[in-house]
């Protein structure tokens, strides 16, 4: 099992600014939709959505969308978007992280990779070799699979924060 902690925790996707993402030498952004961006209920992204996406390309830094879910889901989230996109990625797989990379003109070392699940989004990142952001889920589904991962995904969240914290700590001493 690969080391699933997210390089960052945000708490929600827009609080990743341009400059955040210059000063760690950001040039491509990889966009998990669902529950990260706008929740599923949600077909099209809201005005926020496209004014962080706007201000993310207009500093040059490019997006793709990476998303499990359908054609028709992506594709009508898409539309007014128009950046590159997959569907029915296979993450945690790295395939179309991959070729999004491709696309977007970015490589392993200023990639990164914004998600809300750790078994899909952080993992595909790591297996793609690439960071990871992660947020909490907009609007968590109350399924008992989601419930049963979310409930996996506790330790590797405080793992995180204890890390972090003492990180935090060291750097005011």
């Amino acid at each position: 099992m690969p080391n699933l902690l997210p390089d960052y925790r945000f708490e929600k996707f827009n609080d990743i600014t341009v400059e955040f993402l210059q000063l760690e030498g950001i040039k491509g952004l990889i966009l998990d939709i669902d529950n990260t961006l706008e929740p599923y209920e949600h077909a099209l992204p809201g005005e926020h959505v496209k004014a962080w996406i706007s201000e993310l390309e207009s500093a040059g830094i490019r997006c793709a969308f990476v998303s499990n879910n359908s054609l028709e889901r992506v594709a009508e989230f898409n539309t007014s978007l128009r950046i590159p996109s997959f569907y029915k990625a296979g993450k945690p797989f790295k395939k179309n992280i991959v070729k999004a990379m491709e696309l977007i003109g970015s490589n392993k070392k200023n990639t990164l990779l914004l998600g809300d699940q750790i078994f899909t989004d952080v993992w595909a990142a790591k297996n793609a070799g690439i960071r990871s952001a992660l947020v909490p889920p907009i609007k968590d589904k109350r399924d008992i699979f989601t419930k049963f991962k979310r409930l996996l995904e506790k330790p590797i969240l405080k793992k995180y924060d204890e890390k972090h914290k003492v990180s935090d700590n060291n750097e005011e001493s």
